[in-house]
């Protein structure tokens, strides 16, 4: 897989690591040394090198007000790196799996996006993971093996520095200033636990329903205060919230207010768990790492 070091990746690896079709310790992880987004000519080399049978591609520029800021930039890594890696694993004859975002719609409407709705992005950093997915389709086609798109929305989970991680230091913050915490409260989505969504993409590659597009979040939509109400819940943190429109705070990037996926059904019938149960899951670990940087 490429991204072994993010968020996702490092997911990836654990749970790879304990698949039982795999028959390995460990998956081959590619870290930015191996595959670098900014020099992904290396793909060749390496698909010829590992010969594996099945590609996760979880590496991706995810700075959504980096990719506004340089839109270059974002389509070199999200778009051409990824139609690279595609082309080197369909010539060799590799399936693919590529790691996409809820970010690929415009959030313009109230009923969630299924995976044969029209994308329309409305940022950079959505027009270039779009982009990667058209690259990699494109590269795909008349291929014998097979490309599979996995959609995905709001990723928490270790190392920290995600939603969770920094909704709580801003916690902190506001109270010690004697002040309500401003949180957005018209974005709306589905967090997904990357622990979770790891075990989703097993799930699909090891049934061999690896093709087409597949949106996998867990069960369940908030906002993004919505969000950080249920955490403070669960972690018994007393925090007055201020809910205001995305619009208030000044970014170089728009996100789509509502962009929810509609959830891929997966091959065990078994939906995803409800995001309240996986941030249960998760918030030992958060707090071990707060009580650990504050040491």
């Amino acid at each position: 897989m490429t991204g072994a070091g993010g968020r996702l990746g490092r997911a990836l690896v654990a749970a790879l690591a304990e698949a039982p079709f795999t028959g390995l310790s460990g998956p081959i992880a590619w870290t930015r040394a191996d595959f670098d987004l900014d020099a992904p000519e290396a793909a060749a080399a390496l698909i010829r090198g590992d010969r594996p049978e099945l590609v996760i591609h979880a590496a991706a520029w995810t700075d959504v007000d980096g990719c506004a800021r340089d839109p270059d930039l974002a389509f070199a890594r999200n778009a051409t790196a990824t139609g690279v890696l595609a082309r080197a694993c369909a010539t060799a004859g590799v399936d693919l799996v590529v790691v996409s975002t809820n970010e690929v719609f415009d959030g313009e409407r109230s009923t969630p996006y299924a995976p044969d709705d029209e994308p329309r992005p409305i940022n950079p950093y959505g027009a270039s993971k779009l982009e990667g997915e058209r690259t990699a389709a494109g590269a795909y086609a008349g291929a014998q093996a097979r490309l599979g798109i996995a959609r995905t929305s709001w990723l928490f989970g270790p190392p920290g520095n995600d939603f969770p991680a920094r909704i709580l230091a801003a916690a902190e913050r506001a109270r010690d200033a004697g002040e309500p915490l401003r949180v957005v409260g018209d974005e709306h989505g589905s967090p997904t636990y990357t622990h979770d969504l790891a075990e989703a993409i097993i799930e699909l590659v090891s049934d061999g329903d690896v093709g087409g597009i597949h949106h996998l979040v867990n069960g369940g939509v908030t906002s993004r205060a919505g969000w950080a109400r249920e955490l403070f819940r669960q972690a018994r943190v007393a925090a007055a919230i201020e809910e205001v429109p995305a619009a208030t705070w000044t970014r170089a990037s728009s996100p789509p207010l509502r962009a929810v996926l509609a959830p891929t059904p997966l091959p065990s019938g078994e939906p995803m768990r409800p995001w309240q149960q996986a941030l249960a899951d998760y918030l030992p670990t958060l707090l071990r790492q707060r009580a650990a940087a504050a040491r």
